[in-house]
């Protein structure tokens, strides 16, 4: 772990959601990735517990089974900036790219494009710390769905070899969710004994093809909400949270 360097998991029960704070413990810049709007409260008040200086709020994409919390977020942090995937078609104030980076402090998390899940997926890479915020592109032992949001299995595949697995062996990676209570991975971990990214492309592609997978719960009140982070489009129970 690099030097003055702040890391917190938060976790929500309902969407199985990982949210991650991260921090320069000197100049108290931060970022918080994938928050979830029930849970806005929490983070912030954990932010002002530290004394931090919350800079941005990042998604990895476009939600399909909660609302972000960036809008609640910007209302109960005022000067926060959101952060999303230029690909993703959502709007931020801050739409990102490949090779792109955010800065907080002394420390700095590089944009990777994984598309494959959605078409606006992107990793985080904190290099210095060793580790990367994987989204839905690469769960623990697993990978996200390639059915809807213009997912595609061929492109994950290739988005997991070449971004993400190509990172070194020892790097730690961070997913958006786990169902089985597992909270981070590494490259070679995946590279050995993820049942899916392990298979080849053409087995990949129709394992992913037969899933068969239920229709996402919370898909047609999320989406909306989340093209525009969290800002409007709430259900009518959210009235007046931003």
């Amino acid at each position: 772990m690099s030097e003055n360097y702040m890391f917190r998991q938060l976790f929500d029960r309902e969407s199985c959601t990982y949210t991650y704070l991260l921090a320069d413990t000197v100049s108290k810049e931060a970022v918080l990735i994938d928050p979830v709007i029930e849970l806005s409260e929490r983070d912030a008040g954990l932010v002002k517990e530290l004394d931090l200086k919350l800079k941005y709020v990042i998604n990895t994409h476009v939600h399909a089974d909660h609302i972000t919390g960036t809008g609640r977020l910007k209302k109960l942090v005022p000067g926060v900036k959101s952060v999303i995937s230029a690909n993703s078609g959502g709007e931020a104030d801050m739409l990102v790219k490949d090779g792109d980076k955010i800065v907080f402090g002394c420390h700095s998390l590089e944009v990777a494009e994984t598309p494959g899940h959605t078409e606006g997926c992107v990793t985080y890479i904190n290099k210095e710390a060793g580790c990367a915020f994987t989204g839905d592109t690469l769960l623990v032992r697993g990978c996200g769905r390639t059915d809807f949001q213009g997912g595609s299995a061929k492109t994950l595949y290739k988005s997991v070899w070449s971004k993400i697995l190509s990172l070194p062996e020892a790097t730690v990676l961070y997913p958006a969710h786990d169902y089985k209570g597992q909270t981070a991975t590494t490259v070679k971990e995946e590279k050995q004994f993820n049942p899916r990214l392990t298979k080849t492309e053409d087995e990949f592609i129709t394992l992913m093809g037969n899933l068969n997978l239920a229709y996402p719960k919370k898909i047609d009140i999320s989406l909306p909400a989340n093209m525009v982070c969290g800002l409007h489009q709430l259900p009518d129970s959210m009235a007046g949270w931003v």
